[in-house]
C-alpha cells in the first residue's frame, strides 16, 4: 500500500501544473503567432509611418541622424498615441470628468471606447460566419451580399410591421435578417453539394445580385416616399436595438447578442453531434462520406448558417446604429471577416478577440487621421500585414527564432471543383 501510494504522489508531482501547461500552449505556438504577428505588423507599419512624414526627412536634412531619428520615434508615438485616444478615449480626460461629476463630459469621454464597441460588433457576426464555413472546408466569399439580403429583410420588417410590442418586434427583425442571410447562404450551399458549383465563385456572383437588388428596392419599393435619396424608412422604436447611455453614445444590445452567438457557435462546433460533423467534413470530405455522414446535408446547412450570421450582421447595423438601409451601408465587414476569421484561427474565441483587435483600430483610424495627419489607409495596411503574417507563419518563426511545431499548423480544408 505504501508503494503505491508513493508512486501515486511521484505520479502527481510529475503532473504538470497550470503554469507549465500554459507555457507549453504558447510553445505550441497556437496563441503566440497571432501575438507576433499584431506585434510585428505594429513595428512594421511605424516604420511605414516614419517613412511616409515629411517632417522625419526634414530632420535627417537638417539635423542629422540624431534628430531624424528623433523625429521618425515622434511620429510614430503621436500616430500610435491618437489611435489609442481615438479608440479607447484619452485617460486624463476620462479622470477629469469622473472628478467634475459633469454626466455629459462622462459620456463625452468615453464615447471613443464604446464606439470601438460599436464597430467591433459587426465583426464579430460576419466573422464567425466566416469561421464557420471555414470549419466545413467551405470558402464564403458571399458575406457582404448575404449581410445586405439580411438589412433588406430587417429593415422592411422594422417599420413596415406596424402595432407589434417590441418583445415581438425587435426578435422578429432580427431574426427576419438572419433568415434573409441564410437563405442567400443556402443557394451557393445547395448548388455546391448538388451540382459541384465552386462556392467561391456562386458567393462572389450572389454578392453582385444582394448589391443590384438593394439598388433596385432602394430606388423604388423600400425608398422612403418623402426623400430624394435612396434611403429606406426609418424603421420603428419597437425594433430598434436598446441602447444603454444618452447621446453622443451609441452603444447598443447588439454587441451582446453578438457575444452570445459566439457562445451558440463554439457550442455547435466542439459539443454537438452537428458540430461534429461539420468538421469532419471539412477536415476529410471522403473519410466522413465513408463513415457514412450526409455530405449534401452538412455542406448545405454550414452555408446556410454561415449565411444566417452574416444576415445578423446587416441586421445589427440596421437595427442597432442606422435605423434605416441606405446605399452601400456597409463599410466592407464582410469581406474584412476573411482576414478577421484566419487571425482568430477559426475558433469563436479568437474571432471575438479579432473582432476587437480591428474593430478598435477602425474607431481609432479618424483619430489617427484627424490628430496625426497620417492617412486612414495605414490602418489597412496594418491589418494586411497582420494577415500576411498569420498566413505565412514560417516568417515569424524565422524572425523570432521559433521551433517548428512537430504536429503542423493545423487550420482548414477548402474543397475542389466538384467536391
Amino acid at each position: 500500500m505504501s508503494d503505491k501510494n508513493q508512486t501515486t504522489g511521484q505520479e502527481a508531482d510529475q503532473k504538470p501544473s497550470f503554469l507549465s501547461t500554459f507555457l507549453e500552449e504558447l510553445s505550441s505556438q497556437s496563441v503566440l503567432i497571432p501575438i507576433l504577428a499584431i506585434f510585428t505588423g505594429f513595428v512594421l507599419g511605424g516604420i511605414i509611418i516614419a517613412l511616409t512624414t515629411e517632417e522625419v526627412y526634414a530632420a535627417f536634412g537638417e539635423s542629422g541622424i540624431g534628430a531624424g531619428l528623433g523625429a521618425a520615434w515622434d511620429a510614430v508615438a503621436l500616430a500610435y498615441g491618437s489611435l489609442f485616444r481615438a479608440a479607447i478615449g484619452s485617460p486624463s480626460r476620462i479622470f477629469a470628468a469622473f472628478a467634475a461629476g459633469d454626466r455629459q463630459e462622462i459620456y463625452r469621454a468615453i464615447n471613443p471606447f464604446f464606439e470601438s464597441l460599436v464597430a467591433t460588433t459587426p465583426f464579430i457576426f460576419a466573422g464567425l460566419g466566416v469561421a464557420l464555413g471555414f470549419k466545413a472546408g467551405l470558402f464564403n466569399i458571399g458575406v457582404e451580399g448575404q449581410l445586405f439580403i439580411g438589412a433588406i429583410f430587417s429593415a422592411y420588417i422594422g417599420y413596415a410591421f406596424t402595432g407589434l410590442p417590441m418583445i415581438i418586434h425587435l426578435p422578429f427583425a432580427f431574426l427576419g435578417g438572419a433568415v434573409g442571410g441564410a437563405l442567400w447562404g443556402f443557394i451557393p450551399g445547395w448548388l455546391k453539394a448538388k451540382t459541384g458549383g465552386h462556392e467561391v465563385i456562386n458567393t462572389i456572383m450572389m454578392n453582385y445580385i444582394a448589391f443590384r437588388l438593394s439598388e433596385w428596392l432602394l430606388s423604388g419599393p423600400l425608398k422612403r416616399p418623402e426623400s430624394f435619396n435612396p434611403v429606406s424608412p426609418t424603421i420603428l422604436d419597437s425594433a430598434k436595438l436598446p441602447r444603454f447611455f444618452g447621446d453622443p453614445i451609441r452603444f447598443h444590445a447588439g454587441f451582446f447578442l453578438a457575444l452570445i452567438m459566439a457562445g451558440v457557435v463554439y457550442w455547435f462546433m466542439f459539443r454537438s453531434r452537428w458540430g461534429f460533423d461539420l468538421r469532419t467534413v471539412g477536415a476529410n470530405p471522403n473519410a466522413a462520406r465513408y463513415a457514412g455522414m450526409n455530405i449534401t446535408y452538412v455542406t448545405i446547412a454550414a452555408m446556410s448558417l454561415s449565411g444566417a450570421l452574416a444576415g445578423m450582421t446587416g441586421a445589427n447595423e440596421v437595427l442597432g446604429v442606422n435605423y434605416n438601409l441606405a446605399l452601400a451601408f456597409s463599410a466592407g465587414y464582410g469581406f474584412d471577416a476573411i482576414a478577421l476569421a484566419l487571425l482568430g484561427k477559426n475558433h469563436p474565441a479568437g474571432v471575438v478577440a479579432a473582432a476587437l483587435l480591428f474593430g478598435f483600430l477602425r474607431s481609432g483610424a479618424l483619430g489617427m487621421q484627424l490628430e496625426a495627419g497620417i492617412p486612414i489607409d495605414i490602418i489597412s495596411v496594418l491589418q494586411a500585414l497582420v494577415l500576411a503574417f498569420i498566413a505565412a507563419p514560417a516568417i515569424i518563426r524565422t524572425i523570432y527564432r521559433l521551433k517548428q511545431p512537430e504536429h503542423g499548423e493545423g487550420g482548414f480544408v477548402l474543397g475542389g471543383w466538384g467536391n
